[in-house]
Formats: structure tokens, sequence, C-alpha cells
């Protein structure tokens, strides 16, 4: 019976996190109740204790290959793409966690079948220690391209890899994992695939998203994700039809300047978050202030010469 059944590969790229996450998230994949299953785990070179820990967790399911030199995370990811043995493929960060039932409840949603594109459950968001920061439940299903995109920016699902099961084959046909700054990929894949293939929507939360510092989102190059961000924009509006295109920009503007805020307000030095709000403000042409975090907004204006301000004054402010 499992020979009959889909095979799921569970990638896990990893660099130096035996000694906080790695061993949690390796075991969330073993607990999977879905009995075909392959585990990847890709080591980019890690200084650490990684080699010993994955060798205690033995079993047969298991493949670990350590990489010589550091690649970088983006190639790491797509190395595992190109290992992987599956029907569908989950590239779960070694920071995050899937349920027990995850890869049962995605694969009984389409029936065990093998033509969605793309299935997709709701999230958690938790902390370095496990605590539950927020949930959002994936609120998409029958939803067309553009209304799909659209209930993104409203809060009505959260794009995460942890909650994303891809068919491996027309993941491999977009080109695997790619933008140009490394920091939206999982963005672009799910919006190609969304867009070209069968989307499955699953609204029960059934993955861990996990928030910390050593985590890409701290990085502080707001530039970076804001520039990611607007060719993201740009993308949803070529995959959607030309008379749905304008709502989709208006409203995606809006989200990614605020998650781009966001951003910048993790950075700690109030001199730099300044720099970073002013930054921003000038990526996305002035139309946009961090209203939501007043302190910066306030910086921003204290900031900006007169020319700015009067640039500022004379637009539609979003």
């Amino acid at each position: 019976m499992q020979n009959c059944l889909p095979l799921v590969t569970i990638a896990i790229p990893t660099y130096n996190r035996a000694d906080s996450y790695l061993r949690k998230t390796i075991e969330s994949a073993l607990a999977q109740t879905y009995p075909h299953v392959e585990i990847l785990v890709s080591d980019n070179a890690s200084t650490d204790g990684t080699p010993a820990l994955v060798r205690s967790l033995g079993d047969a399911r298991l493949r670990y290959s350590r990489l010589g030199e550091n690649i970088g995370a983006n190639r790491n990811y797509n190395r595992c793409l190109e290992q992987a043995s599956g029907d569908y493929f989950l590239l779960l960060h070694d920071d995050d966690l899937i349920d027990r039932d995850f890869v049962s409840v995605c694969l009984r949603a389409v029936q065990y079948g093998t033509a969605a594109g793309l299935i997709r459950t709701g999230i958690r968001v938790i902390d370095n220690r496990g605590k539950v920061l927020r949930e959002s439940r994936n609120q998409t299903a029958g939803l067309s391209v553009d209304a799909f995109f659209r209930a993104w920016f409203a809060g009505k699902t959260s794009w995460y890899l942890a909650s994303t099961l891809f068919n491996t084959k027309r993941l491999r046909q977009v080109g695997g994992f790619h933008s140009t700054h490394q920091r939206v990929e999982d963005g672009f894949v799910i919006a190609q695939l969304a867009a070209r293939c069968q989307r499955v929507d699953v609204e029960e939360i059934k993955a861990s998203f996990r928030v910390h510092r050593g985590e890409l989102t701290f990085d502080g190059n707001v530039g970076a994700w804001g520039q990611d961000y607007l060719e993201l924009l740009a993308c949803l509006c070529e995959l959607v039809p030309p008379d749905k295109a304008p709502v989709v920009r208006k409203e995606g503007m809006r989200f990614f300047a605020r998650l781009t805020y966001n951003r910048a307000g993790a950075i700690e030095t109030p001199v730099k978050r300044a720099i970073a709000y002013m930054e921003i403000c000038k990526l996305f042409h002035y139309r946009y202030l961090p209203t939501h975090r007043i302190a910066g907004a306030r910086l921003i204006r204290r900031t900006l010469s007169s020319t700015k301000r009067r640039a500022v004054a004379a637009l539609h402010l979003g």
C-alpha cells in the first residue's frame, strides 16, 4: 500500500543549528503519520555538531549530505530540490516545524493524487522557545488567482515555505527558488504555481514558522527586502488578468510597503532605523509612510528635506 502512495520529500537545508533548533525540526519530519516520506538534510558546511546530531537520529528515511564549503542559503535550497525523489516537495527551514499530520492532511486534500501544483495549510508563528505568537488560518479555498493574491494582502492567509507542499516537477519547471536579493524566493514560486497549476487550500493550521534574532527577517537590509517585494509585486501583476492588475498593484504597494517598514522596525539603533525608514519611503515613491509606527513616521518627517516634504504633501498618501 505504501508504494502506491505519492512519495513526499521533506528537505531541510541547514547551517550551524545543531545546538538550537535542528533536532526538533528533523524530529517533526520523522514524526509524520504519512508513511511514504523521505527526509533530506543538506548541511551547508556547518562547523558545529550537525553530522553527529543527524547520525544520532538514525532512521532509514533520513538522508544526510554535507557540502565541503558554504554555497549560500539559496543555492542550498535548490540543491535540495535537485536531490529530491518525491512527487511532492517541502522545503523545511532548520528552525521551523510541521505538525505530525501535516503531510497526511495535505495528501488527503488531493485524494492522494499528484496533479496539484501546490497544497497550502494555515500556519502559526512561534518564538525561539516555541511560544505561539499568532496563528493564521488559510482562508483562500476556491478563490481566483487575483483574489488569492489580494487575500494575502488582507491577512486571510500567510505565505510560508513551512506550510506549502510543492509539486516537485512543477517546482523544477519554474526554476526552483530564486529572487534577485534572495529574500522572497517563497513568494515567487508560490505565486507562479498558484497561477499556472492547480492550487489546493487547507484551512487548518499544520505548520510553525519560528521568529528569532538569528533568522533572515532581522538582517536589517531593508533595501534588499523592499526591492525584492517590488519585483514580486510586478510578477503578481503579470500573473493576473490585465483588468485585475491595477487593484492588485494598488493593494500590493500598501501591503509590501508595510512589510518593509516592519523589517526596519526590527533595527535596534534609532538613527539606523530612521535612515532605513527614509530609504523605504523613497523606494515606495513617498506614497506610504509608516503611520503604524508613529515614532518612525516622525523621524522621517523631521529628516526629509523641504523639497521631499513638498513632494510628499503633493501626493495622495496611501
